[in-house]
């Protein structure tokens, strides 16, 4: 897993949530978030600081203000200073509650945004973390095409030169999506999911040897592109080698790691005449049907009669470059 470390800045949180505020000390640019994790200081209002991290948004809902509203102002104030002094990059108030004078005069003292919102304390702490989580996560930027197909976000990689480009053009007359052309930005978003998405310098364009740079956007529409997608299969595209076996049957499956998370691999070899596009829409289509846990090889053999747990199928990892 990379080690890097990554930031967002203040005011594209303000802008994802739609955030009021009610007091920034500078320019909300200059702020920056760099956990995707928040903190409901419950147990810091009663004194508790062991496991406080000063790198979380702070966010304040009913129990919170609730809790303040029974302190005497001495121990208030003693309290709020001391989990301002840490220097947490934004307080954010839910429900647009009340603000007492004592958090507003502590934030102050330590240059500490307050922001405020109408939305509940759940909605307000699952968007943020959903949004952070996006924003900070690990990412890699990798040599590749990312297309959705049928609502499956296909990474397709290989030497260059191997036809990548023009099978995703191919794919977009056939009413699919481009995400990413030569540069595919990664992101680990959660334990399961990584998402990809085009480098915004060069969001929407594609290379094509023989003709240069086109823009996808505006030749073939807006419904021909998106920003970002899943990433549920990679394909390698390679050239057609005839001393190799190639699956015919597909019981066994082969898989790579990207950024710590397996994701299924298809080799699909390329010669003149056969149609890359169609082909990896069927991959695609079936690939969402092994997830749903049907397998045309298996049914078929138990259809001539074999017995599938004598089927050996094998599951191995493939070490692509990417």
């Amino acid at each position: 897993m990379p080690t890097t470390s990554y930031s967002v800045s203040l005011d594209k949180v303000i802008k994802e949530l739609s955030l009021e505020t009610l007091y920034m000390p500078g320019p909300p640019e200059s702020f920056l978030v760099t956990s995707s994790d928040v903190n409901r200081p419950g147990l810091e209002l009663g004194g508790f600081f062991d496991y406080f991290d000063p790198t979380r948004i702070i966010i304040i809902g009913n129990a919170e203000t609730a809790f303040m509203k029974q302190q005497c102002k001495e121990e208030l104030e003693h309290v709020l200073e001391d989990i301002f002094k840490q220097g947490p990059p934004a307080v954010i108030i839910a429900r647009k509650l009340p603000v007492c004078e004592e958090l507003l005069t502590a934030a102050k003292k330590y240059t500490i945004p307050v922001l405020t919102t109408a939305e509940s304390t759940s909605s307000l702490v699952a968007a943020l973390v959903a949004y952070l989580n996006v924003e900070l996560a690990p990412r890699i930027t990798r040599h590749g095409v990312l297309v959705e197909v049928y609502g499956e976000g296909v990474l397709m990689v290989g030497d260059s030169g191997v036809g990548k480009s023009e099978t995703a053009i191919e794919l977009i007359k056939r009413g699919h999506r481009l995400i990413a052309d030569d540069a595919v930005e990664i992101r680990r978003v959660s334990a399961k999911s990584l998402v990809g998405q085009a480098p915004s310098n060069i969001r929407h364009f594609i290379e094509l040897r023989g003709i240069g740079i086109i823009n996808a956007r505006r030749i073939f529409g807006i419904g021909a592109v998106k920003v970002s997608e899943k990433i549920n299969l990679v394909i390698n595209l390679e050239q057609w080698d005839s001393h190799k076996v190639y699956d015919r049957m597909g019981i066994d499956s082969e898989y790579t790691e990207i950024l710590g998370i397996k994701v299924p691999v298809l080799t699909i070899p390329v010669k003149p005449g056969r149609n890359l596009a169609v082909i990896i829409e069927v991959a695609a289509m079936n690939n969402r049907q092994k997830k749903m846990g049907y397998n045309a090889a298996r049914e078929l053999l138990q259809g001539l009669g074999m017995d599938l747990s004598l089927v050996d199928e094998q599951v191995t990892k493939r070490d692509l470059d990417i």
